[in-house]
């Protein structure tokens, strides 16, 4: 799903909000966990998982057109854990799962 389709989504699902609103909102709280990531900080959600950044070490690369070898800077990357509700919800296989998954929310 891309920004565009949660926005559609959110908007059908919430008739009295206009579109370029729903907008707004989104764009909004990306931003926010953007500028969080940015100063180091976790970002959780509760029942969907947390990102938080984690160094990258500086290393010897290789250019994949030319074979040369080339230097790849140190920089910070942005990680993902999901939660446990989430690995339930997509690991379902079974009644008695459904009734944890359940359970858990």
């Amino acid at each position: 799903m891309i920004r565009s389709e949660l926005v559609a989504r959110i908007a059908e699902q919430n008739p009295h909000l206009y579109a370029k609103d729903v907008e707004a909102v989104v764009a909004t709280i990306l931003d926010r966990m953007v500028n969080a990531l940015a100063d180091g900080d976790r970002v959780e959600l509760r029942g969907f998982g947390a990102f938080s950044t984690r160094g990258v070490k500086a290393r010897t690369g290789r250019n994949p057109r030319t074979g040369q070898a080339v230097a790849v800077e140190a920089k910070r990357g942005v990680q993902f854990r999901s939660s446990k509700t989430m690995r339930v919800w997509l690991n379902l296989k079974s009644a008695d799962q459904e009734d944890e998954a359940e359970r858990l929310l």
